[in-house]
């Protein structure tokens, strides 16, 4: 498409959403950007007068965001980046109904709620971008993940769908499976369960792994914001875009795997049909 695009980046306020945010101002597109507190993106305001709408969004808010969605969904809004989310790290046991239900509500919900506001406009005008971001966490999960890896999956294969959906609209979908990126998640962005004791042999080592790697990860924000735009920009936009080394690393070990399961539950497994006459 020709000309300045109109970006929705949620949770822009930090992290991966505002790097995001201001590369796609510096090629000198409008960003509408939310946040749970406009004020935390005041930063991002200042720097493209007139170019940033600042729009409060909580996404665990059901009825406010219902309300915020029917507001957006009259923009015409050429590419969304469904960032906004949190971590939620423990066993699983030891998460209540509460927690899971809002993750999945932030994580999930709220992203596909977006999707499908915006995905008139981008059908109607034969153009346009989704951007979900997942995790090397959605595909993989691992110890103390389940919490946030179950809407991460969930998000993947539901993006899967509407994919082949909107192909020949001329709108695509890509996933964005991040390794570990020196951004707020293993900090203010994210949340841990209350420890059961029978659990903390199992789980405890990776959640204080997790916890104490915030502010040293070794992934760039701003250079991974480069590889989506230029991703998702191009004229065949990927499915999947994994983002970091140690995601091609632990995405290749886990591909590898399965097939390897794959191949060796085969000769059993896959002899269930009927006998042919």
């Amino acid at each position: 498409m020709e000309g300045p695009l109109r970006w929705l980046v949620t949770g822009a306020s930090s992290g991966l959403g505002a790097a995001v945010a201001e590369a796609a101002l510096a090629r000198g597109d409008e960003v509408m950007a939310t946040a749970r507190d406009t004020a935390r993106l005041d930063p991002l305001v200042s720097r493209a007068p007139g170019r940033v709408r600042a729009i409060g969004l909580d996404l665990s808010d059901r009825a406010g965001t219902r309300a915020k969605v029917a507001e957006i969904a009259r923009a015409d809004v050429d590419v969304l980046v469904n960032n906004a989310g949190y971590g939620l790290m423990g066993a699983f046991e030891e998460a209540t109904d509460e927690q899971l239900r809002e993750a999945f509500e932030v994580n999930l919900f709220g992203g596909l709620e977006l999707t499908r506001a915006l995905l008139p406009g981008m059908r109607e005008r034969r153009w346009g971008r989704i951007v979900q971001m997942s995790s090397i966490i959605g595909v993989t999960s691992g110890l103390g993940g389940a919490g946030y890896a179950g809407p991460k999956a969930a998000l993947e294969a539901v993006s899967d769908s509407i994919a082949g959906e909107v192909a020949s609209f001329g709108v695509h979908v890509t996933v964005v499976e991040p390794g570990a990126f020196r951004t707020d998640f293993g900090g203010r962005s994210l949340r841990l369960t209350s420890p059961l004791p029978a659990y903390q042999p199992i789980v405890g080592p990776s959640r204080d792994a997790f916890v104490a790697n915030h502010g040293t990860q070794r992934g760039n924000p701003e250079r991974a914001a480069q590889a989506i735009l230029d991703a998702v920009l191009s004229p065949r936009p990927p499915r999947r875009l994994p983002l970091g080394p140690d995601a091609f690393t632990v995405l290749r070990a886990h591909y590898a795997a399965r097939l390897s399961e794959l191949d060796a539950l085969e000769p059993t497994a896959a002899v269930t049909d009927y006998p042919q006459c």
